[in-house]
């Protein structure tokens, strides 16, 4: 993924519209309160499953990052998944994610 997604995201996590960590995003997509998904690339099978799942009955786009990058982009070193909660900020996240191909 383009550093200029991670810097969205570290924007994100700043501006506090940004939920971390497989279940409390897995809560805000069963919620409807969250517009896009990241997931680490190093994601656990089960963590996949959760959140891969969740995306697709409430469709919710999900994009995934190379391991690592992910909770450095936010400032929380081991997050394997992330919610933007904002939709102008999600909106942005999206076009750069699928101008990198992710």
């Amino acid at each position: 993924m383009n550093s200029r997604a991670m810097s969205m995201l570290g924007l994100c996590a700043r501006a506090g519209k940004l939920v971390t960590g497989e279940k409390a995003v897995v809560q805000a997509v069963r919620a409807g309160s969250c517009c896009v998904v990241l997931l680490d690339g190093g994601v656990a099978p089960n963590g996949l499953k959760a959140v891969t799942q969740a995306c697709e009955t409430h469709q919710v786009p999900l994009f995934r990052t190379d391991p690592g990058q992910l909770g450095q982009a936010v400032g929380r070193p081991g997050r394997m998944a992330v919610a933007v909660t904002d939709p102008g900020m999600a909106a942005r996240v999206i076009e750069l994610c699928q101008s990198s191909g992710t």
